[in-house]
């Protein structure tokens, strides 16, 4: 009933935004204009604001002609003067706190929050749980997994106070709705106080086991999810009885403000040791949470197969991408009965480069979100509350339709994240694709696969670190597919025609996922967010993976 009565009146409070955003979807180009507007007027007398004289700007044109794309670095020395709490830097509204961004490589980037930024925020995420819940009303009876990440680094706060970082996934839906999220969420927010990864997926774990009516799973990352599931059966026995008696193992002990939550109940604790009698993992999840209905996590770019693998896991539960949500800003969201994400028109401001087949992005001509057409790929740029203004938020989307004049796109990768050693310029939106494209003509679905240059062995050359069934030679022919395919980025296939790299090399690495997001956690990455890789722009990963090169697939050159 607790949840019934929570989430219904989380669907109530979603309602209003949702209405509006339907009236929206057919009036695009209005409903941008006029949010732009607002951002400009409310933000005239900051320091950006008087810089770029937003006070006289009359049109998009205007705009674009005044305010440069710009990049993080373009803003840092901004948001790091409005972090010391100075007022009117690049918004009216003070900043609330800054998120770390969850890039796999580079320093991190704190993105600045307003109050404005996060109502944007709440606009989308409003639509999207109005359309979940009015299409699968049976997830209004039961509790969620909201993700939640351990503590890898403590809390942290600039010199003036300004928290750093939200403390889950709740955090971003804000007011009176976030409490009631936190009266349905299956795993405590508290819980990233357990700074130990090990210890935090048991304890994860463990309350996973106890919510028998869990309805609703959200997670960024689909491979976050399978590596928990992962350890039922090595943890198995000691869950149970952990579960029988109400306690925990000495060294998976929760903080005590955590202990009133572990009840006992034996009941739960038989049916885990039934479902454990079975060696198939979706049998054993299909009998542990009977009732699941969806799991919301990226599905789109390099995350498409680990997506599928949580299909095979969750065989009773539907899968919905997430779409596009940066820590930058909330891009598009899902709606049910379309095959892509809506663009989410009434959260920022958007602007879209168009880019060549070559791969080039063309800053010159940007679109609006009412001129993007079917078929062609743009990088995104936005214009947030929170500051940000002409962003080059670096990824990649296609529009594959549309939902009344709402354009509706699919996420392709980073433009921004390129590899180039010896001028081959790869980038990872390009890699990802003929990854993608190459294990579905071989029919493979591999938990984990990334390229990444390896230097330790003459000659220089790329290797696929790859976690996957299958005999090694099918992984070798994967190998050559995709430095075929890399081939048609001009740059690529001249390093390899003048002997600069070698042909891709395979490396079968080992529990790969799990590694690759020890590494990440070690980095200070929050391991909910850590993205499935297409592409590392880093070496030395032959001495951090386990496993093997294949012995066939020896370097060669043109």
């Amino acid at each position: 009933m607790i949840c019934t009565l929570a989430n219904s009146l989380w669907l109530a409070g979603c309602l209003s935004e949702a209405a509006r955003f339907r009236v929206a979807v057919k009036r695009v180009e209005q409903e941008q204009q006029a949010l732009l507007k607002r951002l400009l007027v409310a933000n005239a007398e900051t320091e950006f604001g008087r810089l770029h004289n937003f006070s006289s700007i009359s049109s998009v044109r205007e705009f674009q002609q005044r305010v440069p794309l710009r990049d993080y670095g373009g803003y840092q020395g901004w948001v790091d003067r409005a972090s010391t709490g100075s007022p009117n830097i690049l918004t009216r509204e003070p900043v609330r706190l800054l998120e770390p961004t969850s890039g796999s490589s580079g320093a991190a980037k704190l993105i600045p929050y307003t109050g404005c930024l996060q109502r944007e925020f709440q606009r989308g995420i409003r639509s999207w749980i109005a359309d979940l819940f009015l299409h699968y009303p049976n997830l209004l009876s039961g509790q969620a997994y909201w993700s939640v990440s351990p503590a890898t680094m403590p809390d942290m706060r600039t010199p003036v106070g300004i928290p750093i970082g939200f403390e889950d996934d709740a955090a971003y839906v804000g007011g009176w709705q976030r409490r009631l999220v936190r009266a349905v969420m299956a795993v405590p927010s508290t819980l990233r106080r357990v700074s130990d990864v090990e210890a935090f997926q048991y304890l994860t774990l463990l309350f996973l086991i106890r919510a028998s009516k869990l309805k609703l799973i959200s997670v960024w990352n689909p491979t976050f999810l399978s590596l928990l599931v992962d350890h039922l059966p090595e943890w198995g026995d000691e869950l149970a009885h952990d579960l029988e008696r109400g306690t925990v193992r000495p060294h998976k002990a929760l903080p005590d403000n955590l202990l009133w939550s572990i009840r006992p109940d034996e009941r739960r604790a038989a049916e885990l040791r039934a479902a454990l009698r079975s060696s198939d993992p979706a049998e054993r999840h299909a009998r542990l949470w009977p009732d699941l209905l969806l799991i919301s996590c990226w599905a789109d770019a390099n995350a498409a197969a680990p997506a599928v693998h949580l299909r095979t896991l969750f065989p009773q539960a539907r899968i919905q991408g997430k779409g596009l949500i940066a820590t930058e800003g909330f891009v598009s969201f899902p709606m049910v009965g379309q095959a892509d994400a809506a663009l989410a028109v009434r959260s920022h401001f958007l602007e879209f480069l168009p880019v060549a087949s070559s791969g080039e992005v063309d800053p010159a001509h940007p679109q609006l979100a009412h001129q993007i057409d079917h078929g062609q790929r743009y990088a995104v740029v936005l214009t947030t509350g929170g500051g940000l203004y002409r962003y080059l938020l670096q990824d990649l989307v296609e529009v594959t339709g549309h939902f009344h004049r709402c354009p509706l796109v699919r996420f392709l990768g980073r433009h921004g994240h390129v590899s180039d050693w010896v001028g081959e310029k790869l980038n990872e939106a390009h890699v990802s694709q003929t990854l993608r494209d190459v294990f579905d003509s071989l029919a493979m679905a591999p938990s984990f696969a990334m390229l990444a240059c390896d230097t330790s062995r003459p000659p220089l050359g790329y290797v696929l670190y790859i976690d996957a069934l299958g005999p090694d030679e099918v992984l070798a022919r994967a190998a050559t597919r995709i430095d075929s395919g890399l081939r048609s980025n001009f740059h690529y296939h001249y390093a390899r025609k003048l002997g600069q790299l070698s042909l891709i090399r395979v490396f079968r690495a080992q529990a790969a996922a799990e590694t690759y997001l020890s590494v990440a956690v070690g980095n200070g990455q929050r391991a909910g967010d850590v993205k499935p890789p297409a592409l590392d722009r880093r070496d030395g990963w032959s001495g951090i993976f386990r496993g093997r090169f294949l012995s066939g697939n020896l370097p060669q050159l043109d």
